[in-house]
């Protein structure tokens, strides 16, 4: 017994020799994951994300779109910045943003890296310093963006394999304390930030009824879910992005509204404000009371009549010479105007590319004569186009004298329909809209409320239609 006790004994050590032997390879080494302060002279060698925007805006002035570093023999500089983003829920791949501040930042920048995932070693909060040495500053998609020269004029992801070649960690993970911001005061120096946006909701055509949206799992989703985003202290509103890669793309728009961390950046091509959350976590959205508008409600049975008033657009002169109005109470050059594609006709208007901060744009019917009729009913199509948000309500008036400012207006529960961010959208009807309780004599204003480069979406009306027994 003795014996077989020691042979035991003997074969468990062996074991354990082997064990720590094959532990011990290189091969399987478990990886340090302390994090110890870098050796950088942060007073000489560090510079900050404003002094790297500097540097692009000098090259801009000599002509040349990017800005790549080089520093004598021996030189090395760095930028700092904290982490803000997150590609934990999948809505961000292969980059990184950071801000100069965790509190009160003043300018971001984008890090192109190719690795993922990212999180487990540049989570939110955490302190980094990004050796600037050949690597290339431009705007990418709009943005600040650092990375490696890609051809002559644009900024790539820095290889995996050179990683820790120009990307260094602090110890430091702070708290964030995001930056309160309202959508009317975006601006392209606060991209690349984490904000607040407050008391805000989901467009009610997207969130409620029957059929609210997903983040981004609706079959017109391609790359991105562009939802819109409404402020309830003004009428702004932001296009809200989600990947279709995001593990949060199936579930249901939040109907209520409230509060969101969000990063402010902007669409593939540059041009709109974009906002993105790392997660759902981040949207609080702590009443279900909305902020939408006082619409008219009409309790009275409608529909099944004939037509009393419609437009389709063809053979169409003026809007004058047709009684229509066509009135930009902006005083800027947006309007509505007629055009046609595929032999049909349509009223189109967009405020994309005219640089007017306010293109507030009426389209006004010319008088319906609703007194000797009952249930009637409203419908017209539209297809939205380059969509940014939405920016087309539907009204109606009975003492309408061709000043929309001095008209007492209803707005009707019209459906706008969204489309897509980068290409055209389908004509869809919207309606039948009961408008049976409006008496006598009244008109239908379309109001266009625009401003470029954040409420742009083109629009084309077709088929205005209203119908009385």
């Amino acid at each position: 017994m003795k014996t077989l006790k020691i042979t035991k004994i003997v074969l468990l050590l062996l074991g354990l020799v082997v064990f720590n032997a094959c532990v011990q390879d290189d091969e399987f080494n478990t990886p340090n994951t302390g994090v110890t302060e870098p050796n950088i002279d942060t007073v000489n060698d560090v510079v900050s994300i404003n002094s790297v925007l500097g540097e692009l805006i000098q090259a801009n002035q000599g002509g040349e779109p990017i800005y790549t570093f080089e520093f004598d023999e021996g030189i090395e500089r760095f930028v700092e910045g904290f982490v803000i983003s997150s590609d934990e829920g999948g809505n961000f791949f292969e980059e990184f943003i950071i801000q100069n501040a965790p509190e009160n930042p003043t300018n971001g920048l984008r890090v192109l890296l190719d690795v993922n995932p990212l999180f487990v070693r540049y989570e939110v909060g955490r302190k980094v310093f990004i050796k600037l040495n050949g690597l290339t500053v431009g705007f990418s998609n709009g943005v600040l963006t650092l990375g490696v020269l890609e051809g002559i004029d644009g900024a790539a992801k820095i290889p995996a394999a050179q990683e820790n070649d120009f990307i260094f960690r602090s110890p430091e993970v702070a708290d964030l304390i995001p930056l309160p911001v309202s959508i009317s005061d975006f601006s392209d120096d606060k991209t690349n930030l984490l904000i607040e946006l407050q008391d805000v909701q989901f467009s009610r055509n997207e969130a409620t009824g029957d059929n609210p949206l997903s983040f981004a799992s609706e079959p017109s989703d391609q790359f991105d879910g562009d939802r819109t985003l409404e402020s309830c202290a003004s009428s702004a509103s932001v296009v809200f992005s989600t990947s279709t890669f995001a593990d949060f793309k199936g579930l249901t728009l939040p109907s209520g509204r409230g509060s969101m961390n969000v990063i402010l950046t902007k669409d593939f091509f540059g041009e709109v404000f974009n906002v993105v959350v790392n997660s759902p976590e981040d949207i609080n959205f702590d009443s279900a009371d909305r902020c939408d508008p006082d619409f008219l409600e009409c309790t009275d049975p409608s529909g099944g009549g004939a037509a009393i008033f419609q437009e389709d657009f063809e053979g169409f002169g003026t809007y004058t010479s047709e009684g229509w109005d066509n009135i930009n109470i902006s005083g800027t050059d947006t309007d509505w105007f007629i055009s046609s594609f595929s032999g049909n006709f349509y009223s189109r208007i967009s405020a994309f590319g005219s640089d007017n901060n306010e293109a507030d744009v009426w389209l006004v019917t010319p008088e319906i004569d609703l007194s000797t009729t009952e249930g009637e009913e409203l419908s017209f199509d539209v297809q939205a186009n380059f969509d940014n948000g939405t920016n087309l309500s539907v009204w109606i008036s009975t003492d309408y004298a061709g000043d929309p400012t001095t008209a007492t207006w209803s707005i009707l529960d019209a459906t706008i329909p969204t489309g897509p961010a980068g290409t055209f959208g389908n004509f869809e009807s919207v309606g039948p809209i009961n408008i049976s309780c409006v008496e006598g004599t009244a008109v239908v204003g379309f109001l266009y409320e625009g401003s470029d480069p954040s409420a742009t979406t083109r629009y084309h009306l077709d088929n205005v239609i209203v119908t009385g027994n």
